[in-house]
């Protein structure tokens, strides 16, 4: 079978791409430009190239998967459709992939689920229990990859909300870190979000659990209207002792290990045995990774943050950890309609930061595309967190700017889910150490 991805360079489909071709399948792909996930496809022997016009795609291809980014109506997509050859989303080809596993755990939520995937995948390995994995972040207990190919019956997946993706997939087992209005273009209201998740909550078998935090409002919300039964289909992961473990900065991040450890406990595994494995637990990239120091000796943080909710738990547990350092935040917004839809909830986001507001990063194509006033923005922020934010436009002046004022003592919190984190790369000493 020859499967060709649309989009090979996403963190979601580079994966599939990696674990078909681990499976033994012919895989090859396109993207725009590359990446350091496309170098990681390359060296697995998969053909990528870099040119989206149609004059890659082959004829003999049995099935096109393509990422939400590529659009109905381009070129590669309408050549197949003029071949006759099957086309179908990452989502969807993620569901068909899954189906033969025994056990099937998708971890779904606003904030959190990649590194709640990459947790679960961290301590499942401990345990010796050989799952196979994707998650969309890059792992240390996965060798620094997004996918894992193991040997049993466990499939272990992170579920993306966005236009109902996840309903292509049949979990017996679903973690529910929270549930956070987002995606404005997909869901236009709170309540169309919320029904979203009920829908998928929905789909567990009548053996299948749901492992969620009852206290929060919202996930209760969909637990009750998914008509589970709470006393045998529902595992209250905040029944547990917050984790208090040192190294777990950010109460997010010690609610998400107790999903962890919920499941855990649901799989028969010892407490004390998870929390072991949690201690060693490395994080993953680009969620409040320290990436090392700039050549002036400041701390530099790469975070995939773009909704007002994460940038705040984001800005807080640095602020946690480093009291008595300035931080200042590069924030580079992700998409038009979010910015506009939470516009009053970023402003108060950054709470006696210095922030450099970078221009509008659009990932995909925006239908009712509304430019924002980033000037006019920049002061809403500086008012409304009680800080100095200015506007900076690209992140070449936003470097020019960072050259200027950063001092040694300084940690640089680099926000965003688009190509920031290429400053932040840039901004690393190479011959600086980490921070311990």
């Amino acid at each position: 079978m020859h499967i060709y991805c649309s989009g090979i360079g996403g963190i979601g489909l580079s994966a599939y791409a990696a674990l078909q071709h681990a499976l033994g399948v012919r895989v090859t792909g396109s993207d725009r430009t590359e990446t350091p996930l496309i170098r990681d496809v390359r060296e697995r022997g998969i053909a990528v190239s870099l040119v989206q016009d149609g004059t890659a795609f082959s004829a003999d291809t049995d099935l096109l998967v393509y990422s939400e980014a590529i659009p109905a109506d381009a070129p590669e997509r309408m050549r197949a459709a003029e071949l006759g050859i099957r086309q179908i989303s990452y989502f969807h080809a993620l569901g068909e992939l899954c189906a033969g596993y025994s056990t099937r755990i998708a971890v779904c939520g606003t904030h959190g689920k990649s590194t709640t995937t990459a947790m679960t995948a961290h301590v499942l390995q401990d345990m010796g229990m050989d799952p196979t994995v994707i998650v969309g972040t890059k792992v240390p207990a996965l060798d620094g990859r997004n996918w894992r190919h193991g040997q049993s019956g466990l499939f272990l997946m992170e579920a993306c909300e966005y236009r109902r993706s996840f309903m292509h997939l049949a979990p017996t087992i679903i973690l529910l870190t929270n549930v956070d209005w987002d995606h404005v273009d997909a869901f236009p209201s709170r309540e169309s979000y919320e029904a979203a998740f009920v829908d998928f909550v929905s789909t567990l078998p009548t053996d299948g659990v749901l492992v969620t935090h009852m206290q929060d409002p919202q996930c209760r919300l969909v637990a009750e209207r998914a008509g589970l039964d709470i006393e045998t289909q529902v595992i209250d992961a905040d029944g547990l002792s917050r984790l208090q473990e040192p190294h777990m900065w950010g109460r997010h991040i010690r609610d998400n290990a107790r999903l962890v450890l919920a499941l855990c406990e649901h799989l028969g595994k010892r407490a004390s045995l998870t929390k072991e494995s949690l201690e060693d637990f490395q994080g993953c990239w680009r969620r409040m990774e320290e990436r090392g120091r700039t050549k002036q000796g400041a701390i530099v943080v790469d975070d995939y943050a773009h909704h007002p909710t994460e940038i705040l738990a984001t800005v807080t547990t640095i602020r946690e950890k480093y009291p008595q350092r300035r931080l200042i935040c590069v924030f580079q917004p992700h998409m038009f309609d979010r910015t506009q839809q939470f516009y009053k909830e970023f402003t108060q986001a950054f709470l006696g930061t210095y922030v450099l507001l970078t221009d509008v990063y659009e990932a995909r194509r925006e239908a009712k595309k509304q430019d924002v006033d980033m000037k006019t923005f920049a002061k809403d922020i500086a008012q409304e967190s009680g800080t100095n934010c200015e506007y900076v436009g690209s992140l070449l002046e936003a470097q020019d700017k960072l050259d200027a004022i950063l001092h040694s003592q300084d940690v640089v919190l680099f926000l965003g889910a688009g190509d920031v984190t290429n400053l932040a790369s840039q901004l690393v000493d190479a011959t600086a150490s980490c921070p311990s």
